[in-house]
């Protein structure tokens, strides 16, 4: 089995070839805007798949992000429901929308003809970072269909999954990613790619706090208010479930630590997720006879919040001049 590649490119490697697989979803809300708005990545294309919300409603949130953003990109539309799981989506969490109280248009249908995720690396003229935020199923049917393609194109993979060692956010034991499609986790840990997780571990220390969300609401800016209305229903939900006056915006952690390399610490880890029902489904643990993955296991957290507060929100201001130094 190959061993997980080298996690960090070097500076002079910017821009890096970035390929985005995504359910948004409020927090994947602000890590497509983050990448978008940051020169160091070239974000090259965008794949939706359910999770936080249906692929139809993933799709019209994706599509209304980039065009906030002020960008045209390549989307594809991966997966519309777990590989043998019943589909779940979180509702509770993220709305109806999937993106809280914020205006947007009706959502559609994923039209079948649209390119999946292989077709969207097949397209690549060379290797890309893949990043997913969302379930692996996507990545999972694309090993599947064409292993080829995906080996050839992905020369590393970032992922927000897993919870080694801390409790879950859906059960006990388990983070939601992993939790909806642990079958599709356990294909692609077995595959051997050189993949990253970036779990709960870490990105729980990523939080934006009640009293930046509701100065957005009073910002002169149409996008500050927006982004008010998308992370208002996410503060509810903190402040309901966990007594939280903020919210934990956990897909943010991934596109930041390729933005600043620095801003996690990785080690490597030998992983097993659990496939039975229950509390422990989609558990990620450590196990000698697990398959050998890189897993980020410390973070700077007020740099992350720095690079959000500058680039997403910056009418904040002064509070994102302080979390920056």
């Amino acid at each position: 089995m190959r061993q997980p590649a080298a996690t960090t490119p070097p500076p002079s490697l910017f821009p890096l070839p970035v390929v985005i697989d995504s359910d948004p979803g409020i927090d994947d809300c602000l890590a497509l805007l983050l990448a978008l708005a940051s020169p160091e990545l070239d974000v090259r294309g965008i794949a939706v798949s359910y999770g936080n919300t249906t692929v139809e409603r993933a799709c019209r949130n994706t599509v209304e992000i980039v065009r906030r953003a002020g960008r045209r990109l390549p989307l594809a539309i991966g997966a519309r429901r777990p590989l043998k799981r019943a589909l779940a989506v979180a509702l509770e969490t993220h709305g109806e929308s999937g993106l809280g109280y914020a205006e947007v248009a009706r959502s559609g249908v994923a039209l079948d003809f649209a390119q999946p995720l292989e077709r969207l690396l097949e397209r690549q003229p060379g290797p890309v970072t893949l990043v997913t935020l969302g379930p692996l199923t996507s990545l999972a049917l694309a090993l599947r269909r064409e292993p080829d393609v995906v080996r050839r194109r992905v020369a590393r993979h970032v992922a927000m999954v897993g919870a080694v060692g801390v409790p879950g956010n859906t059960t006990a034991h388990s983070e939601f990613n992993a939790w909806c499609d642990p079958e599709a986790l356990d294909l692609v840990l077995r595959a051997g790619l050189p993949t990253e997780l970036v779990g709960l571990e870490v990105t729980r220390r990523v939080v934006v706090s009640g009293n930046e969300i509701g100065r957005l609401g009073h910002a002169a800016a149409e996008e500050a208010r927006w982004l008010h209305d998308v992370l208002r229903f996410y503060l509810e939900f903190h402040r309901r479930h966990e007594g939280l006056d903020g919210c934990v915006v956990n897909d943010v952690l991934p596109i930041a630590a390729l933005i600043r390399p620095d801003l996690v610490t990785c080690q490597g880890q030998r992983l097993v997720v659990d496939l039975e029902d229950g509390e422990r489904r989609g558990q990620t643990r450590i196990d000698p006879q697990g398959m050998p993955v890189r897993v980020a296991t410390s973070v700077r957290p007020q740099l992350v919040r720095g690079l959000l507060l500058e680039r997403v929100l910056p009418w904040l201001g002064a509070a994102a001049e302080a979390a920056a130094r």
